[in-house]
């Protein structure tokens, strides 16, 4: 397993140089973060997707293969700026984008009350003529299981103050 950064011995970047020193290595792990079912509810009322297997918990007793209510895959997903940023902190910016997800895959559902985290491994850092393009292989973990919830390439967009 790896070990969970803690704000002490999380990764500080501040320009391409110190961001590219990291290329192709393993950044460490987050904390986790608590999914709950009031947290899913919420997720559902923003995104009006209310699907029972997501908010109905007394039919997912009944019907659900998993005994109880699940995450949305999205809600999973969202949860990406903030556990990045347990990862690592880029300061020093003019501003940032996240550009965009490729591979990405929902491989086990989040049970209601589960704690995932996330590790980061940076693939690529490019430097197109001062925008700083990182490509993150990205996992969520379910911290109960040690399975994954969910993997792909995060891609990140950051201009650097001159």
């Amino acid at each position: 397993m790896h070990h969970k950064q803690t704000k002490k011995d999380m990764i500080k970047v501040k320009s391409y140089e110190e961001l590219a020193q990291y290329e192709g290595q393993e950044l460490g792990r987050s904390q986790s973060v608590h999914v709950t079912q009031e947290r899913i509810n919420q997720f559902a009322d923003a995104t009006l997707d209310h699907q029972w297997i997501h908010v109905d918990e007394e039919r997912c007793r009944q019907e659900s293969p998993f005994g109880q209510t699940i995450a949305h895959g999205y809600l999973t997903l969202s949860l990406l700026p903030v556990l990045w940023g347990q990862i690592i902190e880029v300061g020093n910016l003019e501003r940032q984008m996240n550009y965009g997800m490729d591979r990405l895959k929902f491989a086990q559902p989040v049970l209601s009350g589960q704690h995932v985290s996330m590790t980061a491994h940076l693939e690529e850092v490019a430097n197109l003529r001062g925008a700083i393009k990182t490509t993150v292989h990205i996992t969520i973990w379910i911290e109960e299981t040690g399975k994954k919830a969910l993997d792909g390439l995060a891609t990140f967009v950051y201009y650097f103050k001159k």
